[in-house]
């Protein structure tokens, strides 16, 4: 083919392309302009309150509470020997009332020598008893009497008081002082062999049993009082000032849903510092209607303290803290509050002017300045985001034409 039909074919085409172009072109500038739609803001509506203040009483609740005894003992041994049985079982888990023989060291040896010893000291009063009808007349009945009431099982009786110097001269020259303080001593000793329940309670360990061998200072048991609980609960730092010592609640249980009275009788002066928390004590009462286990978690409600000119709003209309939406002029603007006390889903606060309008709901992805309108106060209208305000409601204008 020559160089001058193919020079034809390439011109031919571009000119065919060209014109095609050239008619499209003509067609869309004939095609009429569609009319555009006047921009519209988007208007959302909002649930909101109007700011006043007044007097709020706010109870705090404590959920972790845990019972605890309000005396925990280690029985500790003061006398060595081998164990004896007491009045009650000597293993983990038995209970026991107040003033009962928990167990008893062996003391055999330690009472006799005692006895022998007030043996004596009543051999020493009877050589004393002449000299004292001779010399001081005035105390022989005294002394007959406190003769006569020693008994070799009991504890001595008290010595007769005297301000006669010769006699207390006399009686320290015979060794009569000493001696009975020493017998006193040695009624001490023996006591410590015996162990008795300094209160109503339970054994939570044993180390010690029944024909064990315990040294001085060795710690037989580890008891609780099971009579009077208290009721330790975790409550946050900032809600703690709001709890006095005195204060009367109510625990809750969390199994069967009972409610006994208590009080509070001491807050920690401490800080867990973990859970950053400050530990509340309150007394309760155990009974046998409801009774309370050490251990058991307990719900409770603290009295509510007064708060003076301030308003109570849902925690999740609050974001960065302290910041809440006013509604100015039909659109939001940010405010600062000021933060009088948390609770679990609330709020107490105030620092605004009363009267305006502030939002009480969470609102995403909306700006300040944005339009709004408050529920219950305005309708939906044609720029208004589908399926925003209350359920129902629709356009004024809809309606006329559905009635006509």
């Amino acid at each position: 083919m020559s160089w001058r039909k193919i020079t034809f074919i390439i011109v031919a085409l571009i000119v065919l392309l060209g014109g095609s172009a050239a008619l499209s072109l003509l067609f869309v500038s004939m095609k009429p302009e569609p009319p555009r739609k006047p921009n519209v803001e988007l208007k959302r509506l909002v649930k909101a309150e109007t700011v006043e203040y007044n007097e709020i009483i706010s109870s705090v609740v404590g959920e972790g509470g845990h019972v605890v005894s309000s005396n925990e003992v280690t029985l500790v041994a003061e006398a060595s020997g081998k164990i004896e049985k007491g009045a009650v079982t000597l293993r983990k888990g038995t209970s026991f009332k107040e003033g009962q023989l928990i167990a008893e060291i062996y003391k055999d040896e330690v009472e006799l020598a005692l006895k022998a010893r007030k043996s004596r000291f009543l051999t020493t009063i009877t050589t004393l008893l002449p000299d004292i009808k001779v010399d001081f007349p005035e105390q022989l009945e005294a002394y007959e009497m406190f003769f006569r009431a020693i008994d070799m099982d009991e504890e001595l009786p008290q010595l007769p008081t005297n301000q006669n110097e010769k006699l207390k001269i006399f009686l320290a020259s015979r060794n009569v002082l000493s001696e009975f303080y020493g017998i006193q001593q040695d009624e001490k000793r023996l006591s410590r062999h015996s162990l008795f329940a300094p209160f109503n309670g339970t054994f939570t360990q044993v180390n010690f049993e029944v024909g064990g061998y315990v040294n001085t200072g060795g710690q037989i048991a580890k008891m609780i009082r099971t009579d009077k609980l208290e009721v330790e609960v975790p409550v946050p730092n900032e809600q703690s000032k709001w709890i006095k010592i005195g204060d009367k609640v109510q625990v809750y249980s969390k199994t069967n849903n009972s409610v006994q009275p208590g009080v509070v009788i001491r807050k920690a002066n401490y800080i867990d510092p973990k859970f950053q928390s400050r530990s509340i004590f309150v007394k309760i009462q155990n009974s046998t209607v409801n009774e309370l286990l050490t251990g058991e978690y307990k719900k409770v409600i603290f009295p509510g303290q007064k708060i003076s000119a301030a308003m109570e709003i849902p925690r999740s209309a609050v974001f960065n803290s302290v910041e809440v939406f006013a509604i100015v002029d039909g659109r939001l603007k940010k405010q600062v509050i000021n933060i009088v006390k948390t609770n679990e889903t609330t709020l107490i606060f105030n620092g605004l002017e009363e009267g305006i309008k502030i939002v009480v709901e969470p609102l995403i992805n909306v700006q300040e300045n944005s339009p709004v309108g408050i529920v219950g106060e305005e309708q939906p209208k044609s720029g208004q985001k589908k399926g925003e305000g209350k359920p129902g409601q629709g356009n004024p204008k809809s309606k006329e034409k559905a009635q006509a």
